[in-house]
């Protein structure tokens, strides 16, 4: 199991858009699910795991963002709607651990900004950090950093282009 986290940047670095919508949204070549190499990356993943922040959205989506995926969301309450097979817990440590225990040897998508992202990073928990640098300036927003600590190894995998002018760089994470 190899837990990954795919995050798309605007060129300028940010990773949301001013009013904090993921910076994916901003791009106009953007299609959920279908664009920016999404559907490649889930292929073999088996879970979901992120923040409540990313979390609490879908429960009022018309369609379930994960259906065909395990759901593991950090927590420190059960968010109202939330469906009963969808894990919370407050703990990040005790997460990983109901996490593992339920893995049937698939990957996990860590989903979330970069508090979250740092979080199981901090845990060692972070083995692969994509990018999607998307062709846009957004001027402001939320960064990767600094919540990503200085000290993480990134060691670079590879890169490639996607359609609509983004560029996907993939690194192996080490502490």
């Amino acid at each position: 199991m190899q837990i990954v986290s795919r995050l798309c940047i605007s060129a300028d670095g940010y990773v949301t858009t001013p009013d904090g919508w993921p910076a994916q949204l901003a791009d106009p070549t953007f299609v959920a699910g279908e664009s920016h190499g999404m559907q490649e990356f889930l292929e073999g993943k088996e879970a979901a795991l992120m923040g409540r922040i990313t979390f609490e959205p879908a429960l009022g989506a018309p369609r379930w963002p994960w259906p065909n995926l395990d759901v593991f969301v950090l927590a420190s309450r059960r968010p109202p709607g939330t469906p009963v097979h969808v894990v919370t817990e407050a703990d990040p440590a005790r997460l990983l651990t109901r996490l593992r225990g339920a893995n049937r040897g698939g990957d996990v998508h860590l989903i979330g900004g970069p508090r979250t992202i740092e979080t199981f990073r901090a845990l060692g928990a972070l083995d692969r950090l994509e990018l999607v640098v998307l062709p846009l300036m957004l001027g402001a927003g939320l960064r990767l950093t600094p919540s990503l600590d200085p000290g993480t190894s990134l060691t670079f995998e590879s890169e490639r282009a996607l359609p609509g002018g983004s560029v996907e760089i993939v690194y192996s994470v080490s502490s």
